[in-house]
Formats: structure tokens, sequence, C-alpha cells
């Protein structure tokens, strides 16, 4: 039986009362309540404070460029259809750096779970603007207020019809651990946008802030892709989480002209064929 304790303890280099400790229960929580053993799933991470996650797993794990996770877990997941593929990394490396691949991934509806850390700043680098911050919100970099508008990842998720799009809070690890359970189970595309604070450099957007906020919305229907927008589009106030939308599109890897669930390095190519090819053009 596999148990969290299967996917190991480590000291970690976060500050007290980073919410990216309660999302690491979580995570275990998840894949130890699956069944799933360390080494049926592999973490890819890029650059930042969120993108240590994987790190502090006994995992299989690919650390890489600044926003290019998705890329490299596309690459991964083609590669070996039965791995479960984890994308771990924050608002800023998703978003920003990664904002491209964001759109990529969903369009594409590659059979990956994305968990991004949104703390609505870049921690790593000291607390500047990040794609998520609230437009006015002073910070080191931004001192008179960010002058630009917030991005929302689960609003452009759902307008794009992702496969699965959820919005979890890092002071709910239950609720959270279930989320990452449904999103692995989904076929295609899955985000989880996890709200969680940054205690160093986001002194507004607090633990108590989410905390008063946050709720989960009785009745939502997340087939319905009409209520799906509304709901993603709420925030403020009051900030619904929970499964926002899911989608029923089939996922890329079975998509291809040659769907196969077998792995890549066992697909040998037929030598014989292969001359018959390059003796036409020879």
């Amino acid at each position: 039986m596999v148990s969290v304790d299967d996917y190991g303890d480590f000291e970690t280099a976060w500050c007290p009362g980073c919410g990216n400790h309660s999302i690491l229960k979580a995570v275990k929580k998840a894949l130890a309540s699956m069944g799933l053993e360390p080494h049926e799933s592999i973490f890819v991470s890029g650059i930042g404070q969120a993108a240590k996650s994987p790190h502090y797993l006994k995992a299989n794990v690919f650390n890489g460029l600044h926003g290019r996770a998705l890329p490299a877990a596309t690459g991964i997941k083609l590669a070996n259809p039965r791995a479960n593929v984890i994308v771990q990394s924050g608002d800023g490396c998703n978003y920003g750096e990664g904002g491209n691949h964001f759109l990529a991934a969903i369009r594409r509806n590659i059979g990956l779970t994305l968990l991004a850390h949104d703390n609505q700043i870049y921690g790593l680098t000291k607390g500047q603007a990040s794609p998520t911050t609230t437009q006015g919100h002073a910070t080191k970099a931004q001192p008179g207020g960010n002058p630009s508008a917030p991005f929302n990842p689960v609003a452009v998720a759902v307008t794009m019809q992702a496969n699965f799009v959820a919005r979890g809070f890092s002071g709910m690890i239950d609720h959270l651990a279930d989320l990452i359970v449904q999103a692995i189970n989904h076929p295609g595309f899955s985000l989880i946008d996890i709200m969680q604070p940054c205690v160093t450099f986001n002194k507004v957007n607090t633990f108590a802030w989410y905390k008063e906020r946050c709720y989960e919305p009785q009745g939502h229907d997340p087939e319905d892709w009409e209520q799906a927008i509304r709901l993603a589009n709420q925030w403020g106030d009051r900030i619904p989480v929970g499964v926002i939308y899911r989608g029923t599109r089939p996922a890329f890897e079975q998509t291809l002209p040659h769907p196969t669930n077998d792995l890549l390095y066992k697909n040998r190519p037929a030598r014989d064929v292969l001359k018959e090819i390059m003796n036409v053009y020879s």
C-alpha cells in the first residue's frame, strides 16, 4: 500500500508559512490515495520557488529552463504515454515566460496535469509584479503600483475549452488533493491554478485574504461552458474554488496518425522499409 511517507520528507528552502508547504502535502496525499508508486510519476518544472517543489519529492524529476516546463513535459508524455506527467511551477514561470507554451498546451490538449502555484508575485527574484498581480498593487519594482491589468489563467483556459480547469487554495489541503486526483484522472490537458500566499513579498494577498474570499460554489455544472465562463471571471470579494470546467476533447496523444500506448524507445523502425525509402532518393 502506498503512503505519503513513500514520497520522502526533505528540508526545503521555503519561508515558514509559504503556501508551497501545503501544496506539497496535497500532492503527496493525492498520489498516495491513487496508489501511485513514486516511480510512476514524472514531475517537470521551470525556475522559481514553486519550481523547487519536485526537488522535495521522491519521484522522477526534470527541472528545465524558466517558462519551458510544458514543452519538456510534452516530449516526455509523447515518449511515454503511460507516464503520469505533472508540471509544477509558479504564476510567473507558467503565465509570463511560459505564456505561449501554456496556450499551446491547451490548444493541443496534451495529457498533462499543470499545477500552477499562483501567489500573484515573483517570489524568487524578490517581489516584482507577475502576470497575475492585481493592477495598482505596489511592489519593490513597481512602488507606484503595477500598471498592467492581471492575467486570468482560469478564464483563458475555460475560453479555450481546456479539458479540465480548476482553481484551488493552499489553505484547503484535502480539497486541493481531491482536485489533483480529478485532474490526473481526466484525459487531456488539466490545469489547477492554486492560490497561495507569499509571506515575504506579497503583503496584500495573504493567507487571511484568500481564506476570507474562497468558497465552494453549490450547484455548479462544470460541463456547462457558459456557467464555467461566468464562474472563471468571478474575482474579488468572493473567489470560487473547485472544478470550473470539464471538457470531452480527446487527448492529443490519442489523435496522432498512429496513436500508441507503447514506449517510444520500443518502436523500432522497420529497417527494410526504411532502406527502400532511402533507395528512392539515392
